[in-house]
């Protein structure tokens, strides 16, 4: 539950620029109860997906009780191995995903493989800074990164090529920038 208030102004960001973002098919991956299924632009659809089916429970309750027509599914499923064709969805966002899955490049490339040629990928996590302030509060609060879901060591490089992958837009969000917005054009 602290972490959900925590990450909340990161994940109103990145629902704010999917809802900006051309195509109406995204997926969520990492959905969990659904926090950010009510954020969603109302003629999207929107397909969730996570490996806990608890949170999932809660997710579809929620959109039960909120009538998120716009919700089209909630599934339980491996982000690192998804159902999905290629090509499913013109947006794949991931907030706060990235750093707990076993393999984050394999995230990445499965991501890549279900969206569009053309299409976005946003990634919302906690990235490792390389200097200043923020580095050292990262270093202070090392030993919180459990309780807290992000791992002070996690890079971008760790996620994604950035020899191979342009990174289209990096915006730090609050709390103290711990957070960032990654976005990628899929394909480009």
């Amino acid at each position: 539950m602290a972490f959900g208030g925590v990450s909340a102004i990161g994940r109103r960001r990145a629902v704010e620029v999917v809802n900006m973002l051309p195509g109406n098919r995204v997926l969520e991956v990492g959905v969990g109860t659904g926090l950010a299924l009510p954020q969603y632009r109302r003629n999207l659809d929107v397909v969730g997906i996570d490996l806990s089916r608890d949170m999932l429970k809660k997710a579809r309750q929620r959109v039960e009780g909120q009538k998120l027509t716009h919700v089209q599914g909630l599934l339980e499923m491996d982000a690192e191995n998804m159902a999905f064709a290629s090509g499913s969805f013109d947006v794949a966002a991931a907030m706060f995903v990235a750093s707990v899955v076993p393999d984050a490049k394999k995230l990445y490339a499965e991501m890549s493989r279900v969206v569009r040629p053309g299409g976005h990928l946003l990634f919302m996590n906690h990235f490792a800074a390389e200097g200043g302030f923020r580095w050292w509060l990262e270093r202070t609060m090392a030993p919180l990164s459990r309780v807290l879901g992000w791992h002070p060591d996690f890079m971008v490089t760790d996620l994604l090529d950035p020899e191979t992958t342009r990174i289209e837009a990096r915006e730090a969000c609050p709390p103290f920038g711990l957070f960032t917005l990654v976005r990628v054009r899929n394909g480009g």
